[in-house]
């Protein structure tokens, strides 16, 4: 089937794994994610992700605490999400892969470029884990990093909301929806799509952003099949 993307970055957000809850693991919404994932797989689709640590850890509420160490906290929690997302990936027949920034051979891979664009080639669903094996730079960095290091055509942004609004949608009935918007446009107004870390690191190398709402069934099938979802964040 073709397609308007042949390999992408999904990026999913810590909290969006928790669905309507405040903290931890929402089984019932790694499953909606990952039936969507099997179902853009099986278009033919090449499908890297990178999964926050939000619904477990957030470094910058370790109050007191030497920011190094909240920040690798965080990767670990990225880890405990992305084998989650593995566990319900396999058990519906898709190969996948988790690699770490960060080395921990007994339960995934380490990163390797090049192994992460073989198993890719090889249709096997990636997961890169343990953000960028630094500490200050947050996951949203890691999805920009790593959709330029495998040569991604989009970062697909799955959010709780359906695109990026002029402010809080949850809180401003009038706020709103912007379609497309330019990488400056983002870093300019402040808008919070992603950190200016990443942003600036797709403008450099022109990978087009794609904000969505991910509790909506067929979402990244449809953006995937060019039916305007969403805000698309690319150049002016």
């Amino acid at each position: 089937m073709l397609t308007k993307y042949k390999r992408i970055i999904l990026k999913i957000s810590g909290e969006a794994l928790s669905g309507k809850n405040s903290y931890g693991i929402d089984f019932d919404t790694v499953s909606l994610i990952a039936d969507q994932i099997k179902e853009v797989k099986e278009m033919g689709v090449e499908i890297g992700m990178v999964v926050g640590g939000g619904n477990i850890w957030r470094g910058r509420e370790g109050i007191g605490m030497d920011r190094t160490t909240a920040d690798h906290m965080g990767m670990l929690a990225t880890v405990i999400n992305s084998l989650a997302l593995q566990d319900a990936l396999e058990h519906r027949g898709v190969e996948t892969r988790v690699q770490t920034a960060i080395e921990m051979r007994q339960i995934a891979e380490p990163y390797i470029r090049r192994r992460a664009i073989r198993h890719l080639e090889k249709g096997r669903v990636v997961i890169f884990a343990a953000g960028t094996g630094n500490p200050f730079f947050s996951t949203d960095t890691t999805a920009s990093l790593r959709a330029a290091e495998i040569d991604a055509d989009v970062i697909l942004l799955a959010k709780k909301v359906d695109g990026v609004y002029d402010k809080d949608p949850l809180k401003h009935e009038d706020a709103i929806k912007f379609d497309e918007l330019s990488y400056l446009d983002v870093l300019n107004k402040g808008l919070k799509v992603m950190d200016s870390t990443a942003t600036s690191l797709c403008m450099d190398n022109k990978i087009p952003i794609i904000v969505f709402d991910l509790t909506v069934p067929g979402n990244i099938k449809n953006i995937l099949m060019n039916k305007k979802i969403g805000t698309v964040v690319k150049e002016g």
